[in-house]
């Protein structure tokens, strides 16, 4: 009994309201302010060093192909290359390269002290994309800044026209964002920001993800039925908007393309409709009619219970161009995994990964 009373006298007591000091609340106030302004400072210095990089990814580019004479098609076989060697981030697409040299084109010196730098990714595509002339470009970017203004509001400002009600002439702006401001919060959602500083709150979940990946890879070329790997994060462009699929296969017996989406979690009815979406983008914009019969679709979720893979697998027969096991002749399904087996190894990477 003594011993559980001294081991309980060694115990922290919690502080009430009345214990604590007189300014105490004041403390732990200013202490919240700091941080709160750290954090936000922190985030727009790595905004503007990724729009930095940016620039000067595409001041590279331009460079050169100017010095060598290079075309364009140089810049899709860097794309290709870049997101071999850096398979795990974005912003490396054609498109994307394409509106790095469009950005150092538009504004040719270093762009680190102008507004432009400091603004989100997406709303220096909607300037370039949107405004024909610098100095526009320029009143949009001083003004976006000044007043925080979301992607939204940016294009809307533009398709009013602003600048000719408004005028051009601006100088001596506040460059310092609001701490709630629409900007704020798009430049800490962007995940061209987290891909690019590799930083965020979801390291377990990307490292299961790659565990996954690896597994589902190497089980489907080890099946050795013509599953040819084509890319991961495989990128697809849909009007102004980038998309990009888990895993892209070519079934070499069945000439059909395989996309492939992988859930670490329940599958839901949601998944079903984004693969169907991918599926029927890769059947107009990447495969070739004459040749490839329609894309099929897989999706593998990191569900315990085999019966929703197994729905998720065959579920769907949505008329947008997804093949699915139900509607696939049994000639066919013979030369794909069956769900059981895609479980199977589902469930080995949720294992392995529980026991680290």
């Amino acid at each position: 009994m003594s011993n559980e009373i001294t081991a309980k006298a060694k115990l922290p007591a919690q502080a009430t309201a009345e214990d604590l000091p007189v300014g105490y609340a004041d403390l732990l106030g200013d202490l919240k302010a700091e941080i709160q302004a750290t954090q936000i400072r922190v985030r727009r210095i790595v905004n503007t060093e990724m729009i930095c990089h940016y620039w000067r990814l595409g001041r590279l580019i331009l460079d050169r192909q100017e010095r060598e004479g290079w075309g364009t098609k140089v810049v899709q076989r860097l794309s290709t290359d870049l997101r071999t060697a850096f398979p795990g981030q974005r912003g490396l697409s054609v498109r994307s390269l394409q509106y790095m040299q469009r950005m150092a084109r538009s504004w040719p010196e270093p762009i680190v002290q102008q507004a432009v730098a400091q603004l989100p990714w997406g709303h220096v595509t909607v300037l370039l994309d949107y405004v024909e002339d610098r100095v526009t470009r320029d009143f949009y970017a001083e003004q976006a800044v000044q007043h925080g203004w979301s992607r939204n509001v940016l294009a809307n400002m533009v398709s009013s026209q602003l600048h000719l009600r408004q005028g051009a002439a601006i100088s001596n702006f506040d460059r310092t964002l609001p701490e709630g401001s629409d900007l704020l919060r798009e430049i800490t959602k962007d995940p061209y920001v987290l891909d690019f500083t590799h930083l965020g709150t979801d390291h377990a979940e990307r490292e299961l993800e790659d565990a996954l990946v690896e597994h589902v890879v190497r089980f489907l070329q080890e099946l050795g039925v013509g599953f040819a790997f084509v890319g991961r994060q495989y990128p697809l462009q849909v009007g102004r908007q980038e998309f990009r699929m888990d895993l892209l296969f070519y079934h070499l017996r069945l000439h059909r393309y395989v996309v492939i989406e992988l859930k670490t979690g329940p599958a839901q009815p949601a998944h079903v409709g984004q693969l169907a979406f991918y599926t029927a983008v890769v059947d107009d914009k990447v495969r070739d009619p004459e040749r490839d019969d329609a894309t099929l679709g897989i999706l593998i979720a990191a569900d315990r219970d085999q019966e929703v893979v197994q729905y998720s697998l065959s579920g769907t027969t949505q008329p947008m161009a997804v093949s699915t096991y139900e509607t696939l002749p049994p000639a066919m399904r013979e030369l794909l995994p069956t769900g059981e087996e895609l479980a199977k190894v589902t469930h080995d990477v949720l294992d392995a990964y529980q026991e680290q």
